[in-house]
């Protein structure tokens, strides 16, 4: 399905109203448009002007198949690159950018405790009044907690430093066309 295709909803789904946070009940037969869909969330505008994230769970009301579970082909040994590599399954439903590229992410640590390993995530948001904090969180302690191992996980957000676009990956960058060098942001 091509981004900004006109959808019209099969049936009532729940969503989140983006950037407050706050629920937004989708009722069937309402005309949105697909704005992306990325790590198994799916952002949608209506008529109404109103931008809403959708998760996975009610893919099918966008009419829409369910992207397979992904298979378990070979056992992946517990890691910092397979935390990282999690993470960068989780995006910011505003932005196509995944929340590590975006420089969200400002700190991971891996710790053991007994039967397996502790994972404590520092991050932020764009805006200090972003309502889908607690959205992306979830997203991210859902993620983190299938890895194999995972017995604790605490993903807390802050605000110091201030997120600002330096903060992002240059790719991240050259894919939103920001050009840092006229950027009124000091470098970090």
């Amino acid at each position: 399905m091509a981004s900004h295709e006109q959808i019209v909803l099969t049936r009532d789904c729940e969503g989140t109203q983006i950037p407050s946070g706050i629920p937004h009940k989708l009722a069937a037969g309402t005309s949105v448009r697909l704005m992306q869909a990325l790590g198994g969330s799916y952002t949608v505008t209506t008529d109404m002007g109103y931008m809403v994230r959708v998760d996975a769970k009610d893919v099918d009301a966008l009419g829409m198949t369910p992207a397979p579970a992904a298979g378990e082909a070979a056992a992946v040994e517990f890691g910092e690159s397979l935390v990282w590599d999690q993470l960068r399954t989780v995006y910011d439903p505003e932005i196509p950018v995944n929340v590590v590229d975006l420089g969200l992410i400002y700190g991971m640590e891996i710790s053991p405790v007994p039967e397996g390993n502790k994972i404590d995530i520092k991050m932020t948001m764009t805006a200090p009044g972003c309502g889908m904090a607690d959205v992306l969180k979830a997203d991210i302690q859902r993620k983190l907690s299938s890895l194999p191992t995972v017995k604790d996980l605490n993903v807390e957000v802050v605000f110091e430093p201030p997120w600002n676009p330096t903060r992002m990956t240059e790719g991240a960058r050259l894919q939103l066309g920001l050009d840092l060098e006229t950027s009124p942001f000091p470098k970090y």
